[in-house]
């Protein structure tokens, strides 16, 4: 058996850790979280619900669960989010349903959610599931504006608004457990992997 898979099992299943994964728009975070499910046993990835459209690297279902505004509204009624945010004109939520099937048979839960939407997983919380919050950022907001530009996927308008909210977003740093640095994506992956183990070998009494 796996350190990793050791330190799940004298937990207990059903006390699997929330790894709530966030950070401005571009930092990164999807491929941060992709390469460290990857190095790691016992991670499940939470799906979130969004309003924002498709792209085409995206799948349906694996990136996110794609809606249209009136579904998600009615799910907002329904009380089916944990939380919801929204987020440069889109709205992203997580669902109840998605987190408890991603923590089925005992594993530990990755979110990659919007700041906000972990500020109100932070104020709400999630039962017996500890919630341990990183914060994924390149080292400048020019960094950050440079990966944009690469991506391809806004104007100049656009990616000028999304600075201006990663700015604010940023400000909130001290909310956070950790504070991982993606300039160079190994080395941020190992990062986000050492958070995982460390947290996972935690030893929490209550």
């Amino acid at each position: 058996m796996s350190s990793d898979a050791l330190a799940r099992a004298r937990r207990g299943i059903g006390s699997g850790i929330a790894f709530v994964v966030t950070g401005p728009s571009g930092a990164g975070k999807t491929s941060v979280i992709e390469r460290a499910m990857e190095a790691l046993e016992g991670l499940a990835f939470s799906v979130s619900h969004t309003t924002r459209a498709i792209r085409d690297c995206e799948t349906d279902g694996e990136d996110y669960v794609f809606v249209s505004e009136e579904t998600f509204a009615e799910l907002v009624q329904a009380g089916a989010f944990i939380e919801h945010a929204e987020f440069s004109s889109a709205r992203y939520g997580t669902s109840f349903e998605q987190l408890e099937r991603a923590f089925a048979g005992g594993n530990d839960v990755i979110l990659n959610i919007e700041v906000q939407g972990a500020a109100n997983v932070r104020a709400r919380g999630l039962g017996a599931h500890p919630s341990i919050q990183v914060f994924l950022a390149p080292s400048s907001l020019d960094r950050l504006a440079e990966r944009l530009r690469k991506r391809g996927t806004d104007d100049e308008a656009k990616i000028a608004e999304r600075i201006s909210v990663a700015e604010r977003e940023m400000a909130c740093l001290q909310d956070f457990d950790y504070l991982v640095i993606n300039d160079d994506l190994d080395d941020a992956v190992e990062e986000l992997c050492t958070i995982i183990r460390a947290e996972r070998l935690r030893i929490r009494t209550g």
